[in-house]
């Protein structure tokens, strides 16, 4: 046996990262994890990962090379978001021409970067960075979030008041950058085209009186400001024991000279919150020397018009520093929803809750359907709240909450949401009670409700089981020790074919099954199928008036 023979193999990658796991572990407990990164997934997955079960996103360079086929007008953004978002006419229009001018430009910089570098050098821009001012519920987080979907970059959203001064107890500013790399699937470039909204933002304002370090205040908005003009962020936090492991064990491991840092250049920040108290400060400074008793008392709610008064110096003394808000030109207010604009956003919104309420309760087979008297009220209740469109599921969860767990499992297929219902549930709910067939809270209703849905969703067609038929259903997933969603599926394996026959004979659309479809399904199919042809309807009417005749008549001469 030769010397080298004695020299045990190099680890390999995968044991030498189970060492450093047990390392971390021993060393730091479990509150401290370790991962290895792949070519496939260059940043690492924090908590708030997708699941495995995810579908399959599109490949980041596809998005990345959109981005410079950037080819959107104003009026085309706003355009998508009416679809969603009700009212806030001025914030739409703001927010589309700034998203179009700075991907424009991103676009034109990059192409002049490629041909003449030295001339990309000398050109200036200042982002335009955006303020949105207005109440909850208003939907502000709804336009930022359907313009980055509708661009095909990376989005991400946080609260300001999570954030600290580097340093300090909270989340780190520049994790948001490191986030959009996450959401880009670890492409650099792709993040550094993204979009960073900061909801909240007006709770960082810091209080004139305050005494000592502002760690939560001022230090953001020092920190913030760097990274909405031009800086560099490490993709590692330094302050992150586990990032700065898993760095070293990717030099030593790979040599590779990634990039490992990200430019906030073109990287657009959007920032909003309430900002109560503004308007107050806005029109004191316009009130001066209107003192006394004879002070025209004016009403504070900001709108359009008032905010078109707001000034920097408003938000400096709001809490603000100069050179904070002077990242943020571009300045909109959203408009407090009346009960007319939630009505609308129940009824034309894509993303209408109504919508939501109806397909949650179609999981469980039952179809819900809302009248226009019903919306109405929860419009008014919902106005109310003075919560925007957040106060539409607070109106309807009081109200549905017991409906959602009491008829789920039930023999209905059907719930009517009308005035009275929202008026009176529980007298509502009780009369729904009463209409059950029996099998409530059964498992069997519930997978029959399920296999309607999913029939109906499959081949457009709508089934419906008598009584008689759920028993048998009942009878034979007991015999044959099945459950009713396996039994259905052997049952009609093919049955929309008859059916669809039926469909174009006839028109009809809703099949009601009995006993019978459950003990024969074929015969029971080839009967339904026969009996819708014409001819075999006019076959029958002949037989019925032959019955009728008198003896004899069939031979009669002529």
């Amino acid at each position: 046996m030769s010397k080298d023979d004695d020299i045990p193999p190099p680890p390999s990658p995968e044991e030498i990262s189970r060492k450093l796991s047990e390392f971390m572990k021993a060393s730091f407990g479990d509150a401290v994890s370790f991962s290895t990164i792949t070519d496939d997934m260059p940043f690492p997955m924090d908590e708030m990962g997708e699941d495995d079960d995810e579908e399959p996103q599109e490949d980041p360079s596809e998005r990345f090379k959109n981005i410079f086929e950037f080819d959107y007008f104003p009026r085309d953004i706003k355009a998508h978001l009416d679809r969603y978002v009700i009212r806030q006419e001025e914030a739409k229009k703001v927010l589309s021409i700034a998203v179009c001018d700075h991907y424009n430009h991103a676009k034109s910089f990059k192409r002049l970067e490629e041909d003449r570098p030295d001339k990309a050098k000398q050109i200036e821009f200042q982002k335009q960075n955006v303020i949105i001012v207005g109440p909850t519920g208003v939907g502000k987080t709804y336009l930022v979030k359907h313009i980055a979907e509708l661009i095909g970059v990376p989005f991400v959203k946080a609260d300001a008041t999570k954030f600290s001064e580097t340093g300090y107890v909270g989340a780190d500013v520049d994790d948001l950058v490191r986030e959009l790399v996450r959401k880009a699937d670890g492409d650099v470039e792709l993040a550094e085209y993204g979009i960073i909204y900061i909801d909240e933002v007006d709770k960082v304002a810091t209080q004139g009186e305050m005494i000592g370090r502002d760690v939560s205040g001022r230090g953001v908005q020092t920190t913030l400001l760097k990274l909405m003009e031009e800086t560099e962020v490490s993709l590692r936090n330094p302050n992150d024991i586990q990032s700065q492991m898993q760095a070293m064990f990717d030099r030593g491991g790979s040599g590779k000279g990634n990039k490992n840092t990200i430019s906030t250049r073109h990287i657009l920040f959007i920032v909003s919150g309430a900002f109560s108290g503004l308007e107050k400060i806005m029109k004191q400074r316009l009130r001066q020397g209107t003192i006394g008793f004879g002070a025209k008392k004016e009403n504070t709610h900001l709108d359009a018009n008032a905010f078109g008064e707001v000034e920097t110096q408003d938000f400096i003394e709001f809490g603000f520093e100069a050179e904070f808000i002077g990242r943020l030109p571009v300045r909109v207010v959203c408009e407090h929803l009346e009960k007319g604009d939630l009505l609308e956003i129940m009824k034309s919104s894509e993303g209408s809750l109504i919508r939501q309420y109806e397909r949650e309760f179609e999981a469980y087979g039952i179809k819900a359907s809302f009248e226009e008297d019903a919306l109405q009220l929860i419009a008014e209740r919902a106005a109310k709240e003075k919560t925007g469109a957040r106060g539409l599921m607070t109106v309807c969860e009081r109200i549905l909450r017991d409906f959602k767990f009491e008829l789920p499992g039930s023999s209905l297929t059907e719930i009517n949401i009308n005035r009275d219902l929202i008026d009176h549930p529980e007298q509502a709910l009780s009369r729904f009670k009463a209409m059950d067939k029996g099998f409530s809270g059964s498992k069997i209703v519930s997978e029959l409700n399920s296999f309607r849905r999913q029939f109906r969703e499959a081949h457009g067609l709508d089934l419906a089981f008598e009584q008689d038929a759920m028993q048998a259903l009942e009878e034979l997933s007991e015999q044959r020790n099945m459950s009713v969603m396996k039994l259905c599926s052997d049952l009609f394996r093919d049955f929309q074919y008859g059916m669809k026959l039926v469909q174009n004979n006839t028109g009809q659309q809703v099949f009601k099954l009995s006993r019978e479809a459950i003990e024969d399904p074929d015969g029971y199919l080839s009967t339904l199928v026969v009996d819708s042809y014409p001819e075999r309807k006019q076959g029958k009417a002949e037989e019925v008036v032959a019955e009728d005749l008198p003896a004899g008549n069939d031979g009669e001469e002529e």
